[in-house]
């Protein structure tokens, strides 16, 4: 998002006279514990909104940008949902966990101290362009109409079909073992912490991802994004200056 988009929003509103006000989309700072359904409901709630929802899910304990799509906004969601997504984040090596992340129960401890900066990187190499993921158990995808996540809580492990998602950008940004820091840049659908849980297998040393940032969201940046708490302490007149009207993004195309 350039950053004229800010100092346009007051004027999109005054040229639509008669439109909703609170038509668009909420560029959101979250924080980590609240899933994005709670921070959906938690704004539907403060502001008395009757349509809202988020243009792509952040786990619970991943923080940064999520797109909240108010009213007519919501027509906007298989949009963010398909564009492309942005994230900084670091990945624990040595410990395996049933999520892949730091909430899981660690299943596996493996010495990682063998594990160099260019073994490491070997590994990330391995996930850029083209590839093909399984999603992970612990996830929203559905097979026969049941979310994954539902199965993984009865104990049921079933056979998923491997999705192709493409890595634009990853590097690594820090090493400091047993934590290594990365900046990724992939398509939708990507599970970044899949891929943690991959190169951990490759390693042989197994890994997790401890920690996850959203940058990104197609044009939209969490640089433009306000903290959840500050919106919550916003009356409606002053929500409406962080509202982006809906007629200005259908103008615009994801990157």
């Amino acid at each position: 998002m350039t950053e004229s988009i800010h100092k346009q929003r007051q004027d999109d509103h005054s040229l639509r006279p008669g439109a909703d006000t609170f038509d668009g989309i909420l560029l959101v700072d979250k924080p980590s514990g609240p899933t994005s359904h709670d921070v959906v409901d938690a704004i539907r709630r403060r502001f008395g909104f009757r349509k809202v929802g988020h243009g792509g899910t952040l786990d619970p304990q991943a923080t940064g940008l999520l797109v909240i799509l108010i009213g007519k906004g919501t027509c906007l969601a298989e949009r963010f949902m398909g564009s492309d997504k942005t994230y900084s984040g670091c990945m624990r090596l040595g410990i395996a966990t049933d999520t892949q992340d730091a909430q899981g129960k660690i299943v596996l401890e493996r010495d990682w101290s063998s594990v160099t900066r260019e073994k490491l990187e070997e590994e990330m190499n391995k996930w850029r362009g083209d590839v093909y993921q399984t999603p992970p158990m612990v996830s929203a995808v559905k097979v026969d109409g049941v979310a994954l996540y539902r199965r993984a809580r009865r104990g049921e492990v079933v056979e998923r079909e491997p999705r192709l998602i493409h890595i634009y950008e990853f590097r690594l940004d820090s090493f400091d073992p047993p934590r290594a820091c990365f900046h990724l840049r992939c398509t939708k659908g990507t599970y970044v912490r899949t891929i943690c849980a991959d190169i951990g297998d490759g390693l042989g040393c197994g890994a997790h991802l401890e920690s996850l940032r959203r940058l990104a969201c197609g044009e939209c940046r969490v640089d433009d994004a306000t903290k959840l708490d500050d919106l919550l302490g916003m009356d409606r007149e002053a929500l409406l200056s962080r509202i982006i009207p809906v007629g200005r993004l259908t103008m615009r195309r994801s990157p």
